[in-house]
């Protein structure tokens, strides 16, 4: 909260103006800085116990979508209860991504012989740009706050 309170006051007014998008853009910039650090993170730390880099990714799978989750439903969206309700909307939008994911890593690593750590920020992408659609519209759209 120290943080927060150290930041410029009219910064902390747009923000809190229920400007949903802009929150957005704050907690992707944050989750995406997990996310991309994670799987490097553990891949590197995970090197002595010789851990294959697809068990290294489902690991950082669920710990950045339970950070996602918790950034988006309390920073972003600002809703209320409902959390099984709405873990269970955002997780199945991950989900679909993490199935796409355990298929197309390999043929990045194995194939076209692109790096993991490369080939895994690649794929991130790609829920960076859909997933505002995806929990605007139903993980969160019961209770969203007005933009």
């Amino acid at each position: 909260m120290a943080l927060w309170k150290s930041l410029p006051q009219n910064f902390r007014e747009l923000v809190d103006r229920n400007h949903t998008k802009i929150r957005f853009i704050l907690a992707g910039g944050i989750n995406t800085l997990v996310g991309i650090s994670i799987y490097p993170m553990l891949f590197f730390i995970a090197a002595p116990l010789k851990l294959h880099y697809i068990t290294i990714l489902i690991i950082c799978q669920l710990l950045c979508v339970i950070i996602a989750f918790l950034t988006n439903k309390l920073m972003v969206f600002r809703t209320s209860g409902n959390y099984i309700r709405e873990f269970v909307k955002f997780a199945s939008f991950h989900l679909t991504y993490f199935a796409v994911n355990l298929v197309t890593l390999p043929i990045l690593v194995e194939l076209v012989c692109i790096k993991p750590v490369l080939a895994q920020t690649m794929l991130a992408s790609f829920v960076i740009i859909t997933s505002y659609f995806w929990h605007s519209q139903i993980t969160f759209s019961s209770q969203k706050a007005p933009n």
